[in-house]
Order: structure tokens, then sequence, then C-alpha cells
């Protein structure tokens, strides 16, 4: 494979695997859905500081339900759900209404009705404006605080000593309805109808304090890199640097040197000559100038003297010094006396017998 090719092929292989690696390491952000701390359409950011603003006793809670039950007053717990959860209740929800307090949950599963999805219901503070067709029709008519025809939107649940209020949407405050006053003043109704003490629970949207983190095991830089974006750009530049390092075939260190390869000129020459005589077919001058070199080299494996014999006398001693039959001697000294051009073909079969009678 060609080295450009090479190096598109390693390029769309890196991209897929970070893209691969950014969804299924990237951090959930849907968690973050009805968080006070989220200024995103969906988030409660804005009804938060309204609630300030109102002096009400509000205020973020970071810890699991059960420790939130060591509270001695009389409290309200908002519950701002990222997914609709069922309406049944756990059993540190109903150990905190068991104690007098009071529960607000936004964003329980129901059934979809023929309403439709933007609606403007009548509330005690104005219209509201509403955007889901959940209802729940299985509510009687003294509980339903906010409804249409098709069912109930927000309704009540007494638990005594405790009262818990449910929502079919998450967002009746969210941020998307800064513009709608009575949507933020409904919502404030709700929680603060029984108390002024309000608890808004942080801690299903991820939000934890020092002491739970730590119990917890959270209180590191691994699980805190685990659990923010930043180790998504760790993983995805890991990756980057080892598919660099693979398409440079490069190890990690000093570079080495390469040695330079000792140049042999005798070898060289030779093969610059020959293809040269191999483009001017010129094998007449190689069989001439060979055949002489191999003559001599035969002379001496006889116990000749090196300066070149008449044909005729170079077959009689090679008769009479190996007692073997001349023809074949006599066929390679007629062949480089002739001065034409043979095939390659036939040359190299003409270097063979050469072979052949040295041996």
């Amino acid at each position: 494979m060609k080295r450009s090719k090479r190096t598109v092929w390693l390029g769309a292989i890196a991209i897929a695997v970070i893209v691969i690696l950014s969804f299924v390491t990237a951090p959930n952000t849907q968690i973050y859905t009805g968080s006070t701390y989220s200024r995103a359409a969906d988030g409660y950011g804005a009804w938060y500081a309204f609630m300030q603003e109102q002096g009400t006793n509000i205020q973020r809670w970071q810890k699991p339900v059960s420790d939130l039950t060591d509270e001695t007053k009389p409290a309200t717990l908002l519950r701002i759900y990222s997914q609709q959860r069922e309406v049944s209740l756990s059993s540190d929800e109903r150990a905190w209404l068991n104690k007098g307090n009071n529960l607000v949950i936004l964003g329980v599963r129901v059934r979809v009705s023929q309403a439709n999805f933007h609606t403007i219901q009548e509330s005690p503070v104005g219209e509201v404006k509403i955007a889901t067709r959940r209802r729940n029709q299985k509510v009687k008519p003294e509980q339903i605080l906010l409804g249409d025809r098709f069912g109930a939107i927000v309704w009540e649940e007494q638990r005594q000593p405790g009262t818990v209020i449910y929502s079919t949407t998450p967002y009746l405050a969210a941020n998307a309805y800064q513009d709608e006053l009575n949507n933020f003043q409904y919502l404030a109704s709700l929680v603060t109808q029984k108390n002024n003490n309000l608890f808004v629970d942080e801690y299903i949207h991820g939000y934890k304090d020092a002491d739970i983190r730590e119990s917890q095991g959270q209180g590191n830089l691994i699980s805190y890199l685990a659990n923010t974006p930043l180790l998504v750009i760790l993983i995805q530049a890991s990756v980057l640097l080892l598919v660099l390092i693979w398409s440079q075939n490069r190890r990690f260190g000093q570079p080495v040197a390469l040695e330079t390869p000792v140049m042999d000129n005798s070898q060289a020459y030779i093969q610059a000559l020959a293809g040269v005589l191999q483009k001017a077919e010129a094998s007449d001058f190689v069989l001439e100038m060979i055949g002489k070199e191999e003559q001599i080299q035969l002379q001496k494996a006889l116990g000749l003297e090196s300066v070149p014999l008449e044909h005729q006398v170079l077959l009689n001693l090679w008769t009479e010094k190996t007692g073997k039959n001349p023809t074949e001697l006599d066929t390679v000294l007629k062949l480089q006396t002739r001065k034409r051009r043979i095939s390659q073909r036939d040359l190299i079969n003409w270097l063979a017998k050469w072979r052949t009678l040295r041996e």
C-alpha cells in the first residue's frame, strides 16, 4: 500500500475510534435536566433565583433523601426528574412524609391522552402554559389541582401526616417559561402552601456534597476525570498519539542513524557496463571478451600457460589431459570466433557450457 493511501486509512480509523469513544465515554448530560444549577431551557436556574428574590427559605439538597429525614422542621422536598418516574413512592420518600413533611414530584409517568400538546390551563394564580399530552384519568376530582376534561396534570394525595403533589410535566417552571411569570408563581404556590421551608433535590441530578463523594470513593482525581468531559479528551489524545506513532513506524527514544553502505566500485562498474552492453545488444563483444578469459582459465586448470593457444592445439591438449571427447570444447571455441550477435538465451547456454568444461 502506498504511503499516502496508508495515511488516509489510518486517519479514517482514528476518526472512527474517536467518534465511538465520544459516544461511549461522554458524560450523561441528560441528568442535569431540571437542575437549579442549569441555565438551559429545561433547567430551573431562573425559577430558583425567583424563589430567592421572594424571600423563600430555599436550599439545594445534595445528599440522599434518607439523610434529609433527620431534619426536624416540617419542610417540603421538590424533586424534578429528567426522566419520568413511576407514581409509586420509595421507602425514603414515605419516611419523609411520615414525619409530617411534604413532597412535590415533577415528571411522573402516566398515559398519553387525546389532549393537545400545548394548552393553557386555569390556575389560582392565572393562566399557566403546559406542554404535555399526559393526563392522569384515575384521580378523584377533589384531588385535581390543575387539569382539564382529559384528566389531571397536577394532583394532590394525602399521606398522613404529610402530603405529596404530582405533576405529569417536569417543565412546569423551567427556564423556557421565564417570560411566563404565572408558571413560576404557580410552582411557588405548590411548594409553599404548607410551609416556607423548601429543599430542592439536586442529588438526583448528580450533585453531591464533599462528604458524600468521599464516602462513595469519588473524592479522588480518577473519579473526577471519569465523570467529566476531560476523560474523553484524554482518551482521544491517546488514540491520536498511538496512530501517529504507528503511521511513522517509530518507537519512543532517540532516533538511530542508518549506516551508509560501502560501495564496491568494481562491482558497480561491472554492473554499469553490463547494462550498457545489454541495451546495445553487443553479444558478439561479450563472446569475444568472456571467451578469451574462459579459455585462459581452462588452460590454467589443465596446467598450461596463460597465453591463449591455437584452436586445434588446445583441442589436442584437452583430449590428452582429460581423455574426453573434444566436441563440446570445439563448439564453444568456434562460437566465440564467429564475431556475430546471438540471443540472450544462447549466450546463457554458452556460459553454462564453459562452466561445465572447467569443472
